[in-house]
């Protein structure tokens, strides 16, 4: 039994991780736009009802599949600001668990925690080369929503309660989530008039609001009064990249994802291409045989991943070498069906799992998955002044030590687990997905696809599913693997850690027979399908009442 109910239909479908975002996007394509109009709308929502997880501050990746065939990644993750170094923080320790913590937690929290933002370029530049509806229409359910106010579910009254302290620091985030100095309930109305304004701004100006013009006029003023490095030059210089994906097989389908700096379509790839050995359908989902496998590629895929997610501009990326069939028959020759093994991992560089994801397709064969963040649940825990814009702490991402593939570099771009991802059969496609969830996000899209191809699970089943989680320390299991499979797993030697969950809410849309479509979202979310059936009527189709047949 699932938690969620799936939704079926043929006109398009909008998955998002609010109501109201879904709400957003079904708007656009019920005007008649497509699915990226939709999706962009979901986005812009989602930075006024999830703050915590999503901003124009922010930064993201996103996969389209266009009526053609073609697949574009567009980047628009953030960059280093210019003035960046490598040795810009004092770190505090060479070994996990803090090897990325530094004093004063400047990489967490304040304006050098900061990154340069490629959120809002990116958007744009999407929307204008792959959308049909103008921004400033795109722009309007978000900000009828940040101006009317809307009602806080309890995810994001729990978000708040648990950051009052960091969030009572900056007027702005106090302002709104600390009325009367408590954080909000679930079911208080939330107003942001300010954020209202800017969105304003850029629906009449576009992106260059903040990236020439106003919105990063007060950014920059705001960084020289706080001794923040980004400047006016950074925010100009700001440009989203599209990039191939990556393109691999399993089990007879064609698994598709985004490349470097992103993580998944290489590990992704990798770690299908060592299961592909094994018969995972007659292991069984949840056993300890098919969790033992998992918590062993998940382990070679992070061993490897130091080499493989950095910015391809910086450093030389062996993605060739890391998908082949070669590579992934020595890996999976080294396993011991048996016993856990160490994987030699790199340095375990951490990502926050607050993020959020969309997915949306329409009945013209126009596909969008896309993963977006602020990084932290709050960012870097400050607003600009007087727009209501929360900053990123994507800083955070970087390996604070100097001489890494992962180091602090003027320009350089983060690297991320983000894994908006499709699969085809044949040439149509299967499926579209992503979740957040940081490190964590990859391994779960890739649990969900083997989910649905080798334990032939319905979309929702696949979704909720008990996950799993390891990068070569201890194994994290979800309350839904059994207490059988967990003993199983500590004898065959993994340490085992119980966790609520693993990654964030993912969303995810099937496609079937006749352009059908079924959208899907688990309960680790607010996450909401909303299917567009029905149309318009029928030609030369009118009511006349006395009208003789």
């Amino acid at each position: 039994m699932t938690e969620k109910h799936p939704v079926t239909a043929r006109k398009g479908m909008v998955v998002t991780n609010h109501p109201l975002a879904s709400a957003a996007g079904s708007e656009m394509l019920l005007a008649g736009g497509n699915a990226v109009d939709a999706a962009i709308a979901a986005l812009f929502a989602l930075t006024v009802v999830e703050p915590m997880m999503v901003g124009i501050l922010g930064g993201g990746v996103a996969h389209l599949r266009l009526p053609d065939g073609r697949h574009a990644v567009v980047d628009g993750l953030s960059t280093a600001p210019g003035a960046a170094r490598p040795d810009m923080y004092r770190t505090v320790s060479e070994v996990l668990p803090d090897y990325q913590e530094t004093e004063g937690r400047q990489n967490h929290f304040g304006v050098l925690a900061m990154a340069v933002p490629g959120a809002l370029r990116a958007w744009c530049h999407t929307l204008e080369r792959y959308g049909t509806m103008p921004l400033g229409d795109v722009l309007q359910p978000a900000i009828r929503c940040a101006a009317r106010g809307w009602r806080a579910t309890p995810y994001l009254a729990d978000c708040v309660a648990d950051n009052a302290r960091e969030l009572a620091t900056d007027e702005g985030l106090a302002a709104v989530f600390l009325p009367h100095g408590a954080p909000l309930r679930a079911g208080d109305r939330v107003l942001r008039p300010d954020y209202a304004d800017a969105l304003r701004l850029i629906a009449s100006v576009g992106p260059d609001a903040l990236h020439d013009g106003q919105l990063g006029d007060a950014l920059v003023a705001h960084m020289e009064a706080r001794g923040g490095l980004i400047t006016a030059e950074d925010l100009r210089g700001v440009s989203p990249i599209e990039r191939e994906p990556v393109r691999a097989s399993y089990r007879g389908h064609e698994v598709i994802g985004p490349p470097p700096p992103s993580s998944a379509g290489v590990h992704i790839a990798q770690m299908l291409a060592v299961l592909e050995g094994f018969d995972l359908r007659a292991m069984g989902s949840g056993t300890p045989e098919t969790v033992h496998l998992l918590a062993e590629v998940l382990k070679i895929a992070f061993a490897d991943r130091a080499v493989a997610t950095a910015d391809p501009a910086f450093v030389k990326v062996p993605v060739g070498r890391l998908i082949s069939r070669d590579y992934a028959a020595a890996r999976r020759a080294e396993i011991d069906p048996a016993r856990a093994r160490d994987w030699a991992p790199g340095a375990g560089l951490l990502e926050s799992p607050n993020t959020t994801h969309v997915t949306v397709a329409d009945g013209q064969g126009t596909i969008i998955t896309t993963t977006q963040t602020i990084n932290s649940l709050f960012g870097a825990r400050f607003t600009v002044p007087g727009t209501g814009m929360v900053a990123n702490n994507y800083m955070y991402n970087f390996d604070p030590h100097p001489g890494k593939a992962l180091s602090i570099a003027p320009g350089k771009r983060v690297f991320t687990s983000m894994a908006p991802m499709i699969v085809m059969r044949d040439g149509v496609p299967v499926v579209a997905l992503g979740l957040p969830g940081g490190l964590r996000i990859f391994g779960s899209a890739m649990q969900a696809i083997i989910n649905l191809l080798d334990h032939r699970m319905s979309l929702q089943e696949a979704v909720e599913a008990p996950r799993v989680w390891t990068q070569g320390h201890r194994l994290e299991l979800e309350p839904g693997i059994s207490a059988e499979t967990e003993a199983a797993l500590i004898a065959r030697g993994h340490a085992i850690l119980r966790v609520p969950t693993v990654g964030g809410g993912m969303g995810a849309v099937a496609f079937g027979a006749e352009g059908m479509m079924t959208g899907a979202a688990c309960w680790r979310a607010d996450g909401t399908p909303v299917g567009i059936g029905g149309g318009l009527a029928r030609p030369g189709v009118r009511f006349v009442p006395d009208q003789r047949f």
